[in-house]
């Protein structure tokens, strides 16, 4: 059994998993709704926008898309993407880029359970736990 995130965007999605990409590395795989069949259901405005996005790391994988039906857009509510780490540098490392642009919840600190935890929300509205293992 796992279990894999899956994050909804307001039209942010390639934005969002490219930076995602560029901080953590993986192999990112984008496929847009006009992509899919027939464009003909996709309002203009959409165009472009992701049906699916999947960021492969390692054994992990963090998925998403642009929801459609999203009118207006809002922030993600009520979880976070917990993101563990093997050293405290690489976790401050990341924590600085994913909240660059965002907002920073509890600043990167050592804990009890922990060298190195911090909690943000990133430029694109999702949570963030990110810790060092």
């Amino acid at each position: 059994m796992s279990f894999h995130p899956y994050l909804f965007f307001g039209g942010t999605c390639r934005e969002a998993f490219t930076r995602y990409r560029e901080v953590l590395g993986g192999e990112l795989v984008l496929l847009q709704f006009d992509q899919m069949g027939s464009a003909d259901g996709v309002p203009a405005d959409r165009v472009g926008w992701i049906a699916h996005a999947a960021l492969k790391l390692g054994d992990d994988l963090l998925m998403g898309s642009d929801d459609p039906v999203a009118d207006p857009f809002g922030p993600v509510r009520g979880m976070m993407v917990n993101l563990a780490l093997g050293d405290a540098a690489e976790a401050q490392r990341v924590f600085a880029a994913i909240a660059d642009g965002g907002t920073i919840a509890q600043p990167m600190a050592a804990t009890e359970w922990s060298p190195a935890f911090g909690m943000c929300t990133d430029r694109f509205g999702t949570p963030w736990m990110i810790s060092a293992a």
